[in-house]
């Protein structure tokens, strides 16, 4: 098997490296993983590429072969297999490459209660796949549509009031979004101005949604909107946007909704999830809130483990994957959106204001170096100059090198006083990276 489970499922190119053949044995493969558990069906969903009806088929038709009924959602939210998954204690599978271009695609797996694998499921999965080849060919399989409404009624009643009155732009990146953020925040009393809703099959995340923002401002901007919400390929992260066209990140949404929650009673423990990718101006403000925080690595499934083990309420990332664990089992971009225009409805300032008074954003350099060879442990090779720069920075900055969990890469992140330090100390560090990988 030349695929393995990533940070966020597995993912490739599709019909080359995410084969037909792949899908199917991943399908027998997880099916199997939940039968002893007594699971009698699988949700399925998928984004809007152009290789998702037949990756999509030959995932299901693995599936069958274990005697488990396909229920098919269509084209749906990441975060809405996972709702359909937790309450009808039933496995589920999303296949999506999230942010990817149109030609990846990936596949991500829930168990029963709505959860993302964990590592040893993975291996389970894994060693599965590496005893067991799919045949050349296969009969196709029937499916039983599933609807799914029960979530957009969902998202709709977390919401504590309506949105009368407000004017919203979302942007839906041509992906799963589409045909469900309009029509979410329109329940809810907004005018909701949609872009980027017209999905091809190729279009998907193209120069549009939470990796391309300024879609987003931009509309806002033509439109005079209150506000604006960028969902990426599969609506499982979100950015925002306020009325002057001010980018709004996961940093600022995470400590948005850890502040109003607190201020509700309903943030558990007074502490929030993040992972080693947030700013450190983040890292002060909850600090100066007396929120504590529990750090992670990178990837949602992290995120909520820590939220599990230690029963908390609120994580997530700097791209936009955030959790709210008393309503959802996964990162939810729709209903992030939803509860943050929320939460600015029980205060006396404008998103804007508040967005831009919450924390103090500490310059963030990120750069990416293309592995050319295999790095086991990029870390302790280079730790005496990562030691070097981290002395330079002091308490006025923070290092991070790591490998990509879904990419060939691996990500240098440097925080500094200045933008123009940043850049020079990752700029540094990516050149004993390449010298070392070249």
């Amino acid at each position: 098997m030349s695929l393995r489970f990533g940070t966020d499922g597995v993912r490739g190119v599709a019909f080359e490296q995410l084969t037909e053949q792949f899908a199917y044995s991943l399908g027998a493969a997880s099916a199997r993983l939940f039968a002893p558990g007594g699971s009698s069906a699988m949700y399925v969903g998928r984004d809007t590429r152009e290789s998702g009806p037949a990756l999509l088929a030959a995932f299901a038709a693995g599936v069958a072969t274990t005697g488990v009924e396909v229920l098919d959602l269509g084209v749906v939210p990441t975060p809405a297999v996972a709702w359909f998954c937790a309450h009808e204690g039933q496995p589920g599978a999303m296949l999506s490459a999230s942010h990817n271009p149109w030609t990846d695609n990936g596949i991500k797996i829930f168990g029963p209660g709505g959860r993302k694998l964990s590592d040893e499921q993975q291996t389970t999965i894994e060693a599965a796949l590496d005893n067991e080849a799919a045949p050349s060919s296969w009969d196709s399989v029937t499916v039983s549509p599933a609807v799914a409404e029960r979530y957009i009624d969902a998202v709709v009643q977390s919401a504590e009031r309506r949105f009368d009155g407000l004017s919203i732009v979302v942007d839906c990146a041509n992906g799963s979004a589409a045909a469900f953020a309009p029509e979410i925040f329109a329940r809810l009393g907004a005018t909701v101005t949609a872009i980027a809703a017209a999905p091809n099959g190729r279009n998907i995340n193209d120069n549009v949604g939470s990796t391309h923002p300024e879609a987003l401002q931009a509309a806002v901007l033509d439109t005079k909107a209150d506000m604006g919400f960028a969902f990426d390929g599969d609506a499982d992260r979100v950015l925002g946007c306020d009325a002057s066209g001010n980018l709004i990140d996961g940093d600022q949404i995470i400590a948005m909704a850890a502040i109003d929650r607190k201020s509700r009673g309903a943030l558990a423990s007074d502490t929030v999830v993040i992972t080693v990718m947030t700013n450190l101006g983040f890292r002060l403000a909850m600090a100066d809130q007396g929120i504590e925080i529990v750090e992670t690595g990178v990837g949602d499934r992290h995120v909520l483990a820590a939220l599990d083990e230690q029963a908390l309420s609120l994580g997530g990332e700097q791209s936009g994957h955030i959790i709210h664990r008393d309503m959802a089992t996964t990162g939810d971009g729709v209903l992030t959106a939803v509860q943050l225009v929320d939460a600015v409805l029980r205060r006396p300032e404008p998103i804007g204001v508040w967005a831009a008074n919450v924390m103090t954003q500490y310059p963030q350099v990120l750069q990416n170096v293309r592995l050319q060879a295999k790095v086991d442990d990029i870390t302790s090779l280079i730790a005496t100059e990562i030691a070097s720069e981290e002395a330079l920075l002091g308490d006025q900055g923070r290092v991070l090198v790591r490998a990509s969990g879904t990419e060939p890469l691996i990500r240098v992140m440097v925080e500094a006083a200045t933008h123009a330090q940043a850049e020079e100390v990752a700029g540094r560090l990516a050149e004993a990276v390449t010298r070392l990988t070249s």
